[in-house]
């Protein structure tokens, strides 16, 4: 069995090998919020996409199908009530205004969804409070053991042989 950097387990690992381990550490940590930062900003693309899909199906409701929709229910509410002609029109149009509304409240609210996502934000946030520490960390002063000095390589490598 052997660590993440190839050296055996149970052995001492210089000051040099920790430092390389932390480093490869930390970089796989900056790659990995990054890749979250990327996952988090398509989520609000797509959050958006939808939006404007609803805004823009919303217009094209409004615009494409006003004449058709307003004939035929304008005149199917003059045969089934009798109403003046132009009270039958405007109460098609309402109808129609009212589909639409629906379609414009869809997409403000997956608009609101959109704008109070801080997935970016938060992991950015993340990315400088790690620099922060790293920055404002000091290394671990170390004592000298005597018993350290005083073990014999070849027992060391014994250990190292037998856990492997």
């Amino acid at each position: 069995m052997s660590a993440p950097d190839g050296s055996p387990v149970g052995a001492e690992r210089s000051i040099g090998q920790l430092f390389a381990s932390a480093t490869t550490e930390l970089s796989a940590l900056v790659h990995d919020e990054i890749a979250l930062a990327k996952a988090q900003l398509k989520q609000d693309v797509k959050r958006g996409a939808t939006s404007g899909g609803a805004f823009s199906a919303a217009l094209v409701l409004l615009l494409f199908s006003l004449p058709m929709l307003n004939f035929a229910l304008a005149y199917g509410i003059r045969t089934w009530s009798g109403w003046n002609l132009a009270i039958c029109f405007l109460l098609s149009f309402a109808a129609n205004v009212l589909v639409a509304v629906v379609l414009v409240l869809i997409g403000v609210v997956f608009a609101k969804k959109a704008k109070r996502s801080q997935g970016p934000q938060k992991v950015a946030a993340s990315m400088k409070e790690t620099a922060g520490v790293l920055q404002n960390a000091k290394p671990h002063p170390r004592a000298e053991h005597p018993a350290l000095e005083d073990r014999v390589p070849e027992a060391i490598e014994a250990v190292g042989r037998s856990s492997s």
